[in-house]
């Protein structure tokens, strides 16, 4: 009997020790945080958010770079179109497609973008994540829609299914990191 209870206890503290690892585990797989000095850097030099900019890499690559089959490429999956664009916008000189794959690159393009984006909608969030995802020209047609029946654009309104969903998932996410990680996202 006293072996069973020596046994039971001996699990019950194994259990308890590893509890925390496995707790960091589940967090890493469902809400991971990758770059955080990264973002802090580059959310504080564009005025933003850095936990949306986490949000953004969230829905868009779970921060596991990669390049898309449209083309997008890396942690906020940019396209190469468009970070040429704001190469030019911002006076780089040197900037090559290929420098999207590094991940201090790439956060520093979508969150150039981001801000960008940001600017054009007034500050409207919901606006600028949704260009983000569906484009601009969309989202300009969609507020005009919306405008000329008296109306504002919400995230319920937006009409493709897939960008409805990325806004919500952005805004989602970035309510989860602003709690989860506040230390490393604002320390």
């Amino acid at each position: 009997m006293l072996a069973l209870g020596v046994g039971v206890l001996a699990v019950t503290i194994g259990v308890l020790l590893t509890v925390p690892l496995v707790q960091k585990a589940v967090n890493d797989l469902s809400l991971p945080l990758k770059y955080s000095d990264v973002i802090r850097q580059q959310a504080g030099e564009k005025h933003l958010d850095p936990a949306l900019v986490a949000g953004v890499i969230y829905a868009e690559t779970k921060f596991e770079p990669r390049d898309s089959a449209a083309g997008a490429v890396g942690l906020m999956q940019m396209m190469p179109q468009t970070a040429n664009f704001l190469a030019r916008r911002s006076g780089a000189t040197t900037f090559r497609t290929a420098d999207l794959g590094d991940p201090q690159v790439n956060i520093a393009y979508g969150s150039y973008y981001l801000r960008y984006l940001l600017n054009e909608y007034h500050g409207n969030v919901t606006l600028a994540l949704a260009a983000y995802n569906g484009g601009e020209s969309n989202v300009n047609r969609w507020v005009a829609e919306a405008r000329a029946n008296g109306q504002s654009l919400t995230v319920d309104d937006i009409p493709f299914p897939e960008t409805r969903a990325y806004v919500a998932r952005v805004l989602g996410a970035e309510k989860r990191y602003r709690q989860k990680y506040a230390s490393q996202l604002y320390g």
